[in-house]
């Protein structure tokens, strides 16, 4: 299902920080130091995510044991403890204690991301309230302030780029007020260099969590001028989350001829609750201008959305159609559609010497597959002469192998059918069951 996908989408974007990054904590080196006891006895803390008590030790390292050769790493994982402790008063600490890891090891703040630690913490704070932390945020954020080309000495961030600093900024800016944050994201979509792209692509989805007045508008834009594909899609996709932006949407569906901006839009308009946007999926699927494919999307999200409009719809649309793959998609938009009397209008087209035999049996499988009635489907065994079709109900049968209606019909086919063939697909169905009464069934046949 479609809506799976969004979630899942969602939940990584929304991921916690915590659990983006957990920093592997080096095994100890130096056993003859003398705090190497101490750092052994913190990273047992932190492995049982006993974060007060690590961050404890950790601290006693430098304090006790300045020359030590674990007191740069102790004072990082001392700060990555509180940080994860989270209290106000531990989030302070780990920023004093960071702040001093630069000025006292600064080969370690380096080496071990201090500065993206830094920033995560203070992102926390600035949610809090800290105005300091929320000054840091927005300088790092803000691409008219930190260096985001390789020109300026610094790498491109990627696009799962946890670590990089700019990054950390932005996902600072999900947690601080839209007054603040959406200034700095506009600022973010508005680059054209290649090195923002990653950039563009996070400021994309943290846009669409801002409700604002101008969220939509900001979102319409990054689709129709951004140069990077993919942020135009993210741009065109993340819509769907935007309450109010139908109208938007069609104007991509009626001016842009990307086929995957469509298909994106095709989504985002499945999750808007207006009428108006599935009467705009409906009017789409009839346009025999737009390619089969994205008609077909159209068709398989209206067939998510259960209504008698898009039910009435979609069964007049297949009377209408000369395209196979799209007969055969409504087929199965309708067969999602439970409880709408769509089984009996599937039996139809099975029942319809008219229609093309593939389509029969497809319309056949889903009928079955839908719950209906064994005895319909016995019933029309009975009287069907067409040998493809009497192999798709025998299979239809075996898809309901709890059923012992189902389990009796196909003994009553492994026995009675004059067809040697639909015999043996029968007893191969009746082998893969698991009804008690099949063994001894085979038994009889072997020593017939």
């Amino acid at each position: 299902m479609g809506f799976a996908a969004t979630n899942t989408q969602l939940s990584d974007q929304f991921a916690s920080l915590d659990e983006q990054v957990n920093p592997l904590l080096p095994e100890p080196w130096a056993k003859a130091d003398p705090a190497d006891s101490l750092y052994r006895l913190a990273r047992e803390a932190m492995a049982r995510s006993d974060w007060k008590r690590a961050a404890e030790i950790f601290h006693r390292i430098p304090e006790r044991y300045p020359q030590s050769a674990y007191a740069g790493q102790a004072m990082y994982y001392e700060a990555y403890s509180l940080y994860r402790s989270g209290g106000d008063d531990d989030l302070s600490d780990a920023r004093d204690r960071l702040n001093e890891l630069k000025n006292r090891y600064p080969g370690i703040a380096k080496s071990s991301d201090g500065t993206t630690l830094f920033t995560r913490v203070c992102g926390e704070l600035a949610k809090r309230g800290d105005e300091s932390c929320a000054r840091t945020i927005t300088e790092k954020a803000d691409p008219g302030s930190v260096a985001t080309t390789p020109q300026q000495g610094r790498s491109c961030p990627s696009d799962d780029d946890e670590d990089d600093d700019r990054i950390a900024a932005l996902n600072a800016l999900l947690q601080m007020d839209a007054g603040q944050a959406m200034p700095i994201l506009k600022k973010v979509l508005e680059r054209r260099d290649t090195c923002s792209v990653a950039l563009r692509r996070k400021a994309v989805f943290l846009v669409s969590q801002k409700r604002t007045d101008e969220t939509a508008n900001i979102l319409m834009n990054v689709a129709r001028s951004d140069p990077d594909q993919e942020v135009r899609e993210q741009a065109v996709f993340w819509l769907s989350q935007v309450p109010g932006s139908t109208g938007l949407l069609e104007q991509i569906l009626q001016g842009n001829g990307d086929e995957n901006i469509k298909e994106k839009a095709l989504f985002s308009l499945s999750q808007q609750n207006e009428p108006r946007a599935q009467q705009i999926l409906r009017d789409f699927a009839m346009r025999e201008s737009e390619s089969s494919d994205l008609r077909e999307k159209a068709i398989f999200w209206l067939g998510q959305r259960h209504s008698p409009e898009n039910t009435d719809f979609l069964r007049n649309l297949y009377s209408r159609l000369t395209d196979q793959d799209l007969k055969e998609k409504i087929l199965f938009s309708l067969s999602q559609q439970k409880g709408a009397g769509n089984d009996q209008w599937l039996m139809t087209i099975a029942l319809n010497p008219k229609e093309d035999i593939e389509l029969r049996k497809k319309a056949l499988f889903w009928a079955g597959q839908g719950g209906i009635a064994i005895s319909q489907l016995s019933q029309l065994y009975d009287r069907m002469n067409d040998t493809e079709m009497k192999d798709q109900i025998i299979f239809a049968l075996s898809q309901r192998p709890r059923e012992s209606a189902a389990i009796d019909k196909l003994f009553d086919i492994a026995k009675n059918e004059k067809d040697s063939e639909l015999r043996k697909k029968a007893i191969f169905w009746l082998g893969q069951s698991r009804d008690p009464r099949v063994q001894q069934f085979l038994l009889d046949l072997i020593n017939k």
